[in-house]
């Protein structure tokens, strides 16, 4: 299911911002174009979920995610960024590992089980150290490439 979430193009490598909303606004912008929804759109989708309680999972971690209506299918955009930012996550670390997730608003189950495949990876230490290790977009999509087939066999 990964792999038709999450598209060589919408992997950041050191992307840089200073606060969740600018990275929000980053992540929305380069994902909008290729998604067909507008950039402000997104934003206010994950903004709003984000209002709700902090999707900073712990461990450096976060899982932004939000459903839109029409939106065709499950995306995902995941950011590796130059500094860790505050999102006062559950343990109170900042979080330098970024897993956007978006649904179509009618995708409830689709959206659970992609929001549960993402949670398991981003459990994984051994998998997190290697992102944070890796030294471009294309070694981090071949990271999130890898693992996911390794989970689907």
């Amino acid at each position: 299911m990964m792999a038709t979430i999450l598209d060589q193009n919408h992997v950041a490598y050191g992307l840089s911002c200073s606060n969740k909303k600018q990275l929000f606004q980053l992540m929305a912008a380069q994902i909008a174009p290729a998604i067909g929804v507008a950039s402000h759109l997104i934003l206010d989708v994950l903004w709003e979920r984000e209002q709700l309680g902090t999707t900073g999972v712990g461990h450096g971690i976060a899982i932004p995610h939000g459903k839109i209506n029409g939106l065709q299918g499950v995306h995902g955009f995941f950011a590796r960024l130059t500094t860790p930012l505050d999102f006062t996550s559950i343990d109170d670390k900042p979080v330098d590992l970024v897993f956007m997730l978006l649904a179509p608003a009618e995708a409830g189950a689709d959206h659970l089980q992609a929001l549960g495949q993402v949670s398991r990876l981003m459990r994984d230490a051994t998998f997190c150290a290697e992102c944070r290790q890796a030294k471009s977009a294309t070694a981090l999509y071949s990271l999130l490439s890898r693992e996911v087939s390794a989970q689907a066999a």
